[in-house]
């Protein structure tokens, strides 16, 4: 039977949501992600494919979210989440770019049934399919559209309206787990703030709280959701401040605000009077990344990025295991190439404690930090969780402690395990963590940036005629292609001390991202220029060439 014969309405339906002409869509790391008015097609079809993944897996949740993250306020974005609230299953990316690209209604269908034949879908199970947006304003018409694709093949929907992205992961992990050994916990936004807040009271406990947080939410789907975690967690526990939370103002989402502006600029973001001393983080716009920051005495600016919050939590866990008497349990950490050079060898050779390096994206980084008993893993951006195996999960659960230390080490540990979002990287969670290890310290964040000193490290955006030539490899530390590129970029590092630079394309725009370190700030920026200008001359640079180095 296909599968216009099951769902005739699925053709009805779908001329209602044409695909533009002259359009190529591609399911990326970030899901689908461009300018709003694009995406009408492709939330519905993506809808048709929630639904066939959902009857896949014999009826399993599906999550949907419709957001973009970091990026202007006109662009949107949507991504699938996977039962145990995981990225998309890899294969499955393939079939979105393919739905998404078919040019007519009759195309549609035969991927549609390519799609159920490949897998022997079996249209008679059910499907469930569980939906949130972020504050943008195009998020409502894409809702309807994704409604609509979901109505067309049957599929049992539920909207659960504005939530960041990590909520809704939570959500998903939690209606798949529900009244299993597994389960995750109450499937709502309220179940979510009582489970974390829960946590961070039994790790807190007893310990002086710390200075007031100001958190930057860049005018996103943070503000609000911070402020009624605030209501449930208590003042007494945690101090928060809330800036950057107008979601209402057109065009304020991420502008000149939020956790990209302020990594990528390297100062505190509009909005937000830094005091010396003061404690500062950032959230981003769907808040799954996380920044913290701080202006010292003579008022220079110091960014603790995902690389010290990875730095950070590897010590408190590893202290951790230790202290509980976990033998044999390794933690080891998952970086990509934009770790900085400082933060690698603090790791290996300060904590030793083991560390991997993936391609950029954070589903890259999820899958690595499986391999590890326990798991840490941070993007340079402030993306990143802490994955804890079933084998420490029993572990933690079946370890008979000899000591009031131990017993508070098992503890703390059990709790932990519940104060961080495992499904995926969570900004919300992860600030928890931070303050938990701060307050137990009772460090500044001067004390905490002290571990050891970033590289002076810089990122040049090249514009090119095709991004595509640009194939990367050794985990996006080498170019595979263009041909000799290699060779010149490794020519003009070897000029400088502690150089290191790499180049890799964008996945979302015809640019070419140069990363560049150095040992001081005046080498690493003479470093980035020259490589950007290397890759503007010899691989089909557009536009202006990047400014020579002064």
């Amino acid at each position: 039977m296909t599968v216009a014969t099951r769902y005739p309405s699925l053709v009805e339906a779908a001329e209602r949501h044409p695909k533009p002409a002259d359009v190529t869509y591609a399911y990326g790391t970030a899901g689908f992600r461009m300018k709003a008015n694009l995406l009408d097609s492709v939330i519905f079809r993506a809808g048709v494919l929630a639904a066939l993944r959902s009857k896949k897996l014999d009826g399993k949740t599906i999550g949907v979210m419709i957001t973009a993250s970091h990026n202007p306020a006109q662009d949107n974005g949507i991504k699938l989440v996977d039962p145990m609230g995981e990225m998309l299953e890899q294969t499955w990316e393939a079939y979105a770019s393919q739905l998404a690209n078919a040019p007519t209604i009759e195309e549609l269908l035969a991927v549609v049934d390519r799609v159920i034949a490949a897998n022997k879908i079996d249209l008679s199970k059910p499907a469930n399919v569980v939906y949130a947006r972020d504050t943008r304003p195009s998020g409502p018409a894409l809702v309807a559209a994704l409604a609509d694709g979901l109505s067309a093949v049957q599929a049992q929907h539920r909207d659960e309206g504005i939530l960041t992205t990590p909520q809704l992961h939570y959500i998903v992990r939690c209606l798949n787990t529900q009244g299993t050994p597994e389960a995750y916990g109450e499937p709502s936004a309220a179940g979510y703030y009582k489970k974390l807040a829960d946590a961070y009271h039994k790790l807190v406990n007893g310990k002086t709280r710390l200075s007031p947080l100001h958190v930057d939410c860049a005018n996103g789907v943070g503000a609000p959701k911070i402020r009624e975690f605030a209501q449930v967690v208590g003042e007494a526990a945690l101090a928060l401040i809330v800036t950057n939370d107008d979601t209402e103002t057109e065009g304020s989402l991420n502008y000149q605000c939020g956790a990209d502006y302020v990594k990528v600029n390297q100062h505190g973001p509009h909005g937000v009077e830094m005091q010396p001393n003061g404690r500062y983080a950032s959230l981003d716009g769907d808040a799954d990344r996380l920044v913290y920051y701080y202006m010292d005495n003579d008022r220079v600016f110091h960014l603790l990025d995902g690389d010290k919050i990875a730095g950070l939590a590897a010590m408190f866990i590893k202290d951790l295991v230790t202290a509980a008497g976990l033998e044999g349990i390794n933690v080891g950490t998952v970086q990509t190439a934009y770790a900085n050079g400082s933060s690698t060898n603090y790791l290996t050779n300060i904590l030793q404690v083991p560390v991997s390096c993936t391609q950029t994206g954070v589903k890259h980084l999820h899958h690595e930090a499986e391999k590890y008993d326990v798991g840490v893993y941070f993007e340079a951006n402030g993306h990143g969780t802490v994955l804890f195996s079933p084998v420490v999960l029993q572990a933690i659960s079946d370890t008979v402690s000899r000591t009031p230390a131990q017993a508070l080490a098992i503890a703390q540990l059990r709790a932990l395990t519940d104060m961080i979002n495992q499904t995926v990287g969570d900004a919300i969670s992860d600030l928890l963590l931070v303050e938990v290890i701060l307050t137990h310290k009772q460090w500044t964040l001067s004390q905490w940036d002290q571990a050891y000193t970033d590289l002076p490290s810089r990122l040049v955006r090249v514009v090119v005629k095709d991004r595509n030539i640009f194939r990367t490899i050794n985990a996006d530390r080498q170019l595979e292609s263009p041909a000799g590129m290699q060779a010149l970029i490794d020519g003009a590092v070897a000029k400088f001390a502690n150089g290191r630079s790499f180049v890799r394309p964008s996945g979302t725009e015809d640019v070419v991202r140069v990363y560049a370190e150095a040992a001081t700030r005046h080498e690493c920026d003479e470093l980035a220029f020259r490589v950007a200008g290397l890759v503007f001359d010899n691989a089909g640079g557009l536009g202006d060439r990047p400014a020579e180095f002064l």
